[in-house]
């Protein structure tokens, strides 16, 4: 098993020994839902309340992942508007960095209220929605969120746009949503 796959594993295993619910979303969702490509990294957001970290930092240091020390002394970081942990996997000569965004908005309680259940490189973990992951991607809209959300809209066909719609007209996306729903045959 790769670093990666490990990573996936150990975490997707910990939250749901833990109770604690998650998705996964980032580069391993769009090996689910659009056209597989390279990553290097883990996203998650869990439903956890900070009072909690400790035990999450606890659990996975004694899996081996390293926490760094501004993190266990309680600072949270925020991209995006969003709340963020991180810690890394060390595997020989590879890492993975693992990031953890602390679903506090009412539309990350959402995104993790319509997580699916999915197979991805033969594990079997939660992921967020395709709706779902074509919104974070329009929230980053780097170079390669906007082609992977042209990926996703190809490979997915029918969307609940209605959903998009709303969450993205709440986000104040909607002016790229239109952007990446314009050309796709059927939006």
């Amino acid at each position: 098993m790769n670093a990666l796959n490990q990573a996936i594993r150990d975490i997707a295993g910990m939250f749901d020994a833990m109770n604690i619910p998650y998705v996964i979303m980032g580069g391993i969702a769009v090996r689910a839902y659009g056209i597989p490509r390279p990553t290097y990294d883990v996203d998650f957001t869990a439903a956890i309340d900070r009072s909690r970290l400790p035990e999450v930092y606890g659990a996975v240091t004694t899996l081996g992942y390293f926490v760094p020390e501004p993190y266990q002394q309680g600072w949270v970081d925020n991209v995006g508007g969003m709340p963020l942990v991180k810690f890394r996997f060390f595997a020989g000569e590879q890492s993975v960095d693992v990031d953890i965004f602390i679903a506090e908005s009412e539309y990350q309680q959402s995104l993790v209220a319509r997580r699916r259940r999915e197979e991805v490189d033969g594990l079997t973990v939660w992921l967020v929605s395709p709706e779902d992951l074509i919104l974070l991607k329009l929230m980053a809209y780097r170079p390669r969120d906007i082609a992977d959300i042209g990926d996703v809209l190809f490979a997915q066909g029918q969307l609940d746009v209605t959903y998009l719609r709303l969450w993205a007209g709440r986000l104040r996306l909607l002016d790229k949503l239109e952007l990446a729903l314009r050309g796709i045959e059927g939006y």
